[in-house]
């Protein structure tokens, strides 16, 4: 039996009802594209389309480049990473990102709150893997 809709008529970023009554859940960690970001430059510096290609690579992260440019931006003003232009006569010229000591500081904290966070999400499942056991 269909359950209804509900009453907020659909607006949940993480989850949504379809119209047989099942439940569409996609769990997520917000702003996830930022430790990955950090993790890519982490690696060494590069420019836009190549960090798209590795925050595929290391989040299954699929990225707007305009998001992906705002973010870099953001993250330039906020000292945590760097850019400047390569001049390459034979194609265009392009802005190379690079992590500032600050920014590998950030992707530090970052790890260790996303270490934490596996841990809840561990202990979730292990009481839920119990209770589904009764």
């Amino acid at each position: 039996m269909p359950q209804r809709a509900c009453r907020c008529g659909g607006r949940h970023r993480n989850r949504r009802l379809d119209s047989a009554g099942h439940w569409h859940v996609q769990a997520r960690v917000e702003r996830f594209v930022e430790p990955a970001l950090l993790l890519a430059l982490s690696e060494g510096p590069t420019h836009g389309y190549v960090l798209a290609d590795h925050l595929a690579e290391i989040a299954g992260l699929e990225v707007d480049y305009g998001n992906l440019y705002r973010l870099l931006r953001g993250l330039e003003e906020d000292g945590i990473v760097t850019s400047e232009w390569q001049d390459d006569p034979k194609a265009r010229s392009k802005r190379t990102y690079e992590l500032t000591a600050t920014g590998g500081h950030l992707l530090d904290d970052w790890v260790g709150s996303l270490r934490n966070l596996n841990g809840q999400t561990a202990a979730f499942l292990s009481r839920y893997d119990q209770r589904r056991q009764k």
